[in-house]
């Protein structure tokens, strides 16, 4: 006789959906991008999901008249978020320029997810980018198949935000061959995009448009040509004006994060995220706080994107083997990997910094000491 070992009367575990590490912008604030949306009774441009005054509400934050609080997307110069809606508005593609963590690729995103409902229509620029990255391919077995055909073309992002009336995006411009990125052109000048193999084209529908995202102090990269940057209209995101908000935006970014990597809240730790806000400013200027000691700036860019990167490390080190709160060594190493990217000339411009400036600081004792240790 055979004895089933197996439990009876056992109910089966329901399967959850795996949730995602970082969700699309659409996705992560969509409670708010549906409240904005319901109050939302301006003008919109067609296929567009938010007006224009929406979209900027969206990015800069505000308080709805029912009270709904839409959180800061961008903290910087209201005109700049102005300006780049309005571009998208009309039939001038959207260039976002700006040094490494200026934080071009996070209000991309936001913008498409706002204008159109979808971020993800996305071409990553790289050096080995194709051309068909940006028109289109084809699935070869069908090509072989049967030949050239509408099932066996595979269209890209681009060619899908043409068709659809939405807003396609193309990272890192500048570091696409220059024979690839002036495959832009015809698309964004004439709105088509030929299909010679097939003797047709695609033809943008009204809604349509481009963000297209470069930075400006990167080496080797493949300069625009006079053609294609004269198809967009370039915006500039700078750097933060002030030390507060360079703090704020930290703040805001490295909260959101830790609550998806379930990390203590950022506020616990504020003081430890002005120390990092502090060092990389006075770094990246050449300069301390009070103008009176000039110094020596490292070779690395010390964005606030990399600030963010630095606490949100500090974060983990706190939570898994600290008591949870961010302190000057769970910072320490973070900020000597960002500082210190050149060995040799790096480490001397870090070492004098150290000593000239940390050591001397009121109430840095503790961090003076950290960074010590991590740098000997």
């Amino acid at each position: 006789m055979t004895v089933s070992m197996e439990p009876t009367n056992v109910e089966p575990i329901p399967s959850q959906a795996p949730q995602a590490l970082r969700p699309h912008a659409e996705d992560a604030f969509a409670a708010e991008l549906t409240a904005l949306a319901a109050q939302d009774d301006r003008p919109r441009p067609e296929r567009w999901k938010l007006s224009p005054w929406a979209v900027a509400t969206y990015l800069l934050g505000g308080t709805l008249a029912d009270g709904t609080v839409i959180t800061p997307k961008y903290v910087g110069p209201r005109r700049i978020v102005e300006v780049a809606v309005t571009t998208l508005a009309t039939d001038r593609a959207l260039l976002l320029l700006g040094v490494p963590g200026t934080a071009k690729t996070w209000v991309s995103e936001h913008l498409a997810a706002a204008v159109s409902g979808d971020s993800t229509l996305l071409v990553q620029g790289t050096a080995g980018t194709p051309e068909e990255a940006i028109r289109y391919g084809w699935n070869y077995a069908r090509l072989l198949a049967h030949g050239p055909s509408r099932d066996a073309l595979v269209p890209s992002p681009v060619m899908r935000a043409m068709s659809e009336g939405m807003t396609a995006r193309v990272e890192e411009l500048t570091r696409i061959p220059a024979d690839v990125q002036d495959t832009l052109i015809t698309i964004l000048s004439e709105k088509t995009l030929p299909i010679p193999e097939l003797g047709e084209e695609v033809q943008a529908v009204r809604g349509f448009n481009l963000i297209a995202t470069a930075n400006d102090r990167d080496r080797g990269v493949n300069d625009l040509s006079s053609a294609l940057r004269r198809r967009f209209n370039t915006v500039v995101l700078p750097l933060p004006e002030s030390a507060d908000a360079e703090v704020d935006i930290v703040s805001r970014r490295v909260d959101q994060m830790g609550r998806s990597l379930d990390l203590p809240r950022a506020p616990e730790g504020l003081d430890e995220i002005r120390r990092v806000v502090t060092v990389f400013r006075e770094l990246r200027d050449g300069v301390t706080t009070d103008g009176r000691t000039k110094l020596k700036s490292p070779s690395g860019t010390l964005s606030t994107a990399e600030a963010i990167s630095v606490v949100t490390n500090g974060l983990a080190l706190a939570a898994h083997f600290g008591d949870g709160v961010l302190r000057a060594g769970d910072v320490a190493a973070g900020i000597l990997g960002a500082v210190v990217r050149d060995p040799a000339a790096d480490r001397v411009v870090w070492q004098e910094y150290l000593e000239t400036v940390v050591r001397e600081r009121d109430g840095w004792t503790d961090f003076y000491r950290a960074c010590r240790e991590v740098s000997a």
